[in-house]
């Protein structure tokens, strides 16, 4: 029911409620005829209209983390968003919104992240106006709290949240949106939730091998075929994936779910090398040394 979808709309001037109320925002109806250009980790998927969605994939080589950025080019006022960034390369993802002439009203994680810091605190000191976005189950400080069935909406695009607990307890996946005015095919933000040929381990921030798999199959798996996937993290050297591809060939998440949680418990992994510094700061949007990471 319409009544228990809440939606975060960009609104011009950058005039926010926070925390947000229960807002209703239909975007504008566009026709798309969507297809996407994909090279270096970058893609537009444009509109028979001219509307557009911009998109970014940048790294992290430290954490290996993949920072992504969205703008709906068709708006006047450029809206962007970043998903996970880090604190490290906020300087480069601030060059490259102001290269592309974006405006950045939110900078959204995926979950607590354990093995760095979060650039959404660094984003909110240099960038006026911008708001931070987390699960309300990561229990974590940001400006808006979203859960499942929250729309994010940046100009006439919007992302879907999912809750995709298991990793951690607060995981959530970000999905573009469904229907004529979105572009297709569809893209979902896993987090760590569900990597490529890979998932997420189960064994430390309120983990469950059980609770993963879970999610993954009810609501990563029953998107279209066709989605587009991406992680929040990749050591491999890959960089983007589908629904089809990890249903076919994910080592772990093909299997039944006895034997998945069998494989979780025996990874026999080692301790992460930043937990206790990365955890403790992203509970507070990673600004617990904003003063010397901004002097």
């Amino acid at each position: 029911m319409l009544s228990k979808i809440r939606l975060l709309k960009f609104s011009v001037g950058f005039s926010f409620s926070s925390p947000p109320q229960k807002k209703y925002c239909i975007p504008e109806v566009v026709t798309f005829a969507a297809k996407l250009r994909s090279q270096m980790g970058s893609a537009s998927y444009a509109t028979s209209s001219g509307s557009s969605l911009l998109f970014r994939q940048l790294f992290e080589k430290e954490s290996s983390t993949y920072t992504y950025l969205l703008a709906d080019l068709s708006h006047p006022h450029k809206p962007a968003l970043l998903v996970d960034p880090v604190d490290k390369t906020v300087d480069r993802d601030i060059s490259l919104v102001k290269e592309l002439g974006l405006n950045l009203i939110y900078a959204i994680n995926t979950h607590v992240h354990a093995d760095h810091v979060t650039g959404t605190g660094l984003l909110k000191s240099k960038v006026p106006g911008l708001k931070s976005i987390i699960s309300k189950a990561s229990n974590a400080k940001a400006d808006l709290f979203v859960e499942t069935g929250d729309k994010i909406c940046f100009g006439d695009l919007f992302l879907e949240v999912r809750a995709t607990p298991g990793h951690t307890q607060g995981c959530v996946t970000y999905v573009t949106g469904d229907g004529p005015t979105q572009p297709q095919p569809r893209m979902a933000f896993t987090g760590d939730a569900l990597l490529i040929r890979g998932c997420g381990r189960t064994d430390f921030q309120g983990g469950s091998s059980e609770q993963l798999y879970k999610s993954v199959h009810s609501q990563i798996f029953t998107l279209p075929k066709d989605t587009f996937l991406y992680p929040a993290h990749d050591y491999k050297g890959f960089s983007v994936t589908t629904v089809g591809e990890e249903m076919h060939y994910n080592p772990r998440l093909t299997k039944d779910e006895e034997t998945f949680k069998t494989i979780m418990a025996n990874l026999n992994l080692s301790y992460p090398k930043m937990i206790d510094v990365a955890v403790p700061a992203n509970m507070v949007c990673g600004l617990q040394d904003i003063e010397s990471k901004g002097s």
